[in-house]
């Protein structure tokens, strides 16, 4: 956005984070986002927000009340930004939200922007509010709200089950996916940001909620040697009957990882493309052995920073 004239300040949490912006951003440190974050002062001058920061869903959640902490964040914390931007004349909001907004799951059908919510979580529940929040904020305003809903989000920098996933298929640990036959969307997170840029700009963006994915939906099974093949190795795959499978991650409380990875989730990413006549820059392909390269690097430095420190 900056190499196309925009000015850009990121709100961040800590200075480290601030060191990581791109050159040319103006970094503001917050407090956390909740009732009481301070964000007139950030909005002098600002014309669109880009909405990307959340809770986010986390794996055995020690909270006593989940989906407080997580309504705190990122429904009033929501509230709060779009209340104070159409007080400050911000004209548009783009708002990052999840696909679990939809569900959880697709069975031989995709999930679109037409279908009913059913967040079936703390965190979706918290973003599925903080969408209607905004919609009636700018019904109210005249601020224009964007909903953008991704499915997992991968690239370089990833985190998470994907990071581990990809630590696995680094060390050649054998999988039991290779009779998985699911379908699951992605977006890499080029094409996401890609994607963002376009709703900042685009007329026909606002008041509109899209889902986003990359072009080709994969297996697990396919993911995996899609990785394997940017890590310069030979994937390791052996077949295991999904219900045994799904047994044992009941057994060993990984239930949710079972889900992730051997049920189906597939999304019509067709309205955005219509509408704003977007398409992924890059190929799944492309972005993966991106993510595969990257980690390379990432698992090297790694490597090396530990062998400093002993």
């Amino acid at each position: 956005m900056i190499a196309d004239g925009w000015w850009v300040r990121g709100a961040v949490r800590s200075q480290e984070a601030a060191g990581q912006l791109p050159e040319g951003v103006e970094a503001v440190i917050i407090d956390a986002i909740g009732t009481d974050t301070d964000w007139p002062p950030l909005l002098k001058g600002i014309d669109v927000i880009i909405h990307l920061a959340a809770r986010v869903h986390v794996m055995d959640d020690k909270a006593a009340d989940p989906l407080t902490e997580f309504r705190i964040v990122n429904t009033i914390g929501t509230q709060r930004l779009a209340q104070a931007a159409a007080a400050a004349g911000v004209r548009r909001l783009v708002y990052l939200s999840s696909i679990k907004v939809n569900g959880e799951r697709t069975d031989g059908r995709r999930f679109t922007e037409r279908d009913p919510p059913d967040p079936q979580d703390a965190y979706a529940i918290s973003k599925w509010e903080a969408e209607q929040v905004l919609h009636t904020i700018g019904r109210k305003t005249g601020l224009e709200i964007v909903i953008l809903r991704p499915p997992l989000v991968y690239g370089p920098g990833v985190k998470g089950n994907f990071r581990r996933l990809l630590r696995w298929v680094d060390l050649g640990v054998p999988l039991p996916f290779g009779s998985v036959d699911n379908r699951r969307s992605l977006i890499g997170v080029d094409n996401l940001v890609d994607l963002i840029v376009r709703c900042v700009w685009h007329p026909r963006a606002a008041g509109e909620c899209f889902l986003a994915a990359d072009d080709l939906d994969l297996s697990t099974a396919d993911l995996v040697r899609q990785l394997t093949a940017g890590l310069g190795r030979a994937p390791r795959l052996f077949s295991f009957p999904s219900p045994l499978l799904h047994v044992a991650a009941k057994v060993f409380g990984k239930e949710e990882v079972f889900q992730r990875l051997c049920r189906s989730l597939e999304i019509d990413a067709s309205k955005s493309r219509s509408l704003l006549q977007w398409s992924p820059p890059l190929s799944v392909a492309q972005g993966l052995s991106m993510t595969a390269k990257w980690y390379k690097t990432w698992q090297m430095k790694k490597y090396e920073h530990d062998l400093s420190s002993v």
